[in-house]
């Protein structure tokens, strides 16, 4: 038997450090698949106030308990429910129903991605971890304004000039995507889109008609395949009427 040489035997040098934002939605969560395959990621969730934040956060822990990352924190922002000015805050506002339309929809909370950016970068810096990964999608999304790449572009201008050592960069492996294309790597890297929530509105079932079940339904139908958490009885009813 031939035997090993020292190239071979030698251990496969270790992955670098990353800090994952995970709401715990379909895009977070084959953000979070891909940060594992490629870090040593440690996971942060933010609650800010929003209405579904619970079963969020419940998704999140699942996530990261599936994929084993012991490295989690969940902190807690108050200053955006107070702000208030989004359906997802705002218990006076409702979320909408009718459909994804033109224009920035009523769930856009007012540049909440700085506020959890902030949070994560400031706790890479404390790892000494070189990237921040975020789930941000352009294409096919509810045309939110902090989800663009030149605001991350910027941001990552930012960073360099406000942090003690610099050398961390924002990533946005998800921005250029397609919902559709974003379900298709899921599935290829086995992400769980099972433990994984999405809904604005319900914490139990999802209601299938906001803005963001209506995305997340198109995209999985779009790659012909089943969305694994479960949904209203009233939604699918109306589903398999139509």
């Amino acid at each position: 038997m031939a035997s090993l040489s020292p190239r071979d035997s030698s251990p496969a040098p270790a992955k670098a450090r990353a800090v994952v934002l995970l709401s715990g939605g379909m895009d977070s969560c084959v953000c979070a698949a891909l940060a594992v395959r490629d870090y040593q990621p440690a996971f942060l969730h933010v609650d800010y106030g929003q209405r579904t934040e619970r079963r969020e956060c419940e998704a999140f822990l699942a996530i990261a308990r599936h994929y084993g990352v012991r490295q989690t924190m969940v902190v807690r922002n108050e200053a955006l429910a107070r702000i208030g000015g989004s359906a997802l805050t705002d218990s006076t506002l409702d979320v909408p129903v009718e459909g994804v339309r033109p224009g920035i929809p009523i769930t856009y909370v007012p540049f909440r991605n700085a506020h959890f950016l902030a949070a994560a970068v400031s706790w890479a810096e404390v790892l000494g971890a070189p990237a921040v990964l975020i789930g941000a999608v352009e294409p096919d999304s509810s045309g939110y304004p902090d989800c663009r790449p030149e605001y991350y572009r910027i941001f990552n201008q930012l960073i360099e000039a406000g942090t003690a050592a610099g050398g961390i960069r924002i990533e946005t492996p998800l921005i250029a995507l397609r919902k559709t294309e974003i379900i298709r790597r899921g599935l290829e890297l086995g992400a769980p889109f099972h433990l994984s929530w999405s809904c604005y509105r319900n914490s139990a079932a999802a209601c299938g008609v906001c803005d963001s079940c209506r995305l997340r339904l198109a995209a999985f139908a779009g790659v012909g395949a089943v969305d694994p958490i479960p949904y209203e009885t009233a939604y699918l009813e109306r589903s398999q009427e139509s």
